[in-house]
């Protein structure tokens, strides 16, 4: 029997919507802006200026984001009351269903509550994620954004073409990202099941699931 359980909060799903709209103009602006020349969807000034538009609203949106986990509870989704070697045994187990049981019909070894909505590949993934390479993209951008005015500390960084060479990266990799999410959002029990969860909140799980859920 399936129930629903609320795991998404509002503010997650805001959150959530706005990084994703967010990152994909990014990633079309930075294309545009790398490619100028053989890719004129927009002028170049118009580029730039969604592009740094955009970003700050996404540093806006990190913040945002940042404190609500700091000041409430839901950190331990991301970060789950599990011993290192419990956690590592839990990736494997994970692992392999990606990778060999998804495709035998066997049954997620994970299963959805309030506090442990992902999984522990996830949680290590997303940690690592948002507290580094989001930060790192941040960070690379805004040298980027004025060269001058920030000169020294990119000089620091090892110049203009370390810095640039590093944003490029974390572009690379979130372009990755965002290709593969949607597909990895598509293995719930229906294709459609965790994308309708991140509009309602509800998370659709088996009767036999709910005794993991926290009160």
């Amino acid at each position: 029997m399936i129930k629903k359980l609320y795991v998404h909060p509002l503010p997650v799903r805001i959150w959530h919507w706005t990084n994703a709209l967010g990152f994909v103009t990014m990633i079309l602006s930075g294309i545009q802006l790398r490619y100028i020349g053989l890719i004129d969807v927009v002028s170049f000034r118009t580029a730039v200026l969604v592009h740094n538009a955009i970003g700050m609203v996404l540093i806006a949106n990190f913040f945002l984001w940042l404190t609500f986990y700091l000041f409430t509870d839901k950190i331990r989704v991301y970060h789950p009351e599990l011993s290192p070697l419990k956690h590592f045994r839990k990736s494997l187990r994970q692992a392999r269903f990606y990778g060999y049981g998804i495709f035998k019909g066997e049954p997620n070894p994970h299963h959805v509550s309030v506090y442990e909505k992902f999984n522990a590949m996830q949680s290590m993934a997303y940690q690592v994620i948002m507290m580094i390479v989001v930060p790192v993209q941040f960070i690379t951008g805004i040298l980027l954004w004025n060269v001058q005015r920030f000169s020294s500390m990119i000089e620091m960084a090892g110049g203009v073409r370390v810095v640039d060479t590093v944003h490029v990266l974390a572009f690379i990799f979130f372009t990755a990202f965002i290709c593969i999410h949607p597909y990895l959002a598509s293995l719930g029990h229906t294709r459609i099941a965790h994308f309708k969860a991140m509009i309602t909140g509800y998370e659709e799980v088996e009767e036999d699931e709910t005794p993991h859920a926290a009160p």
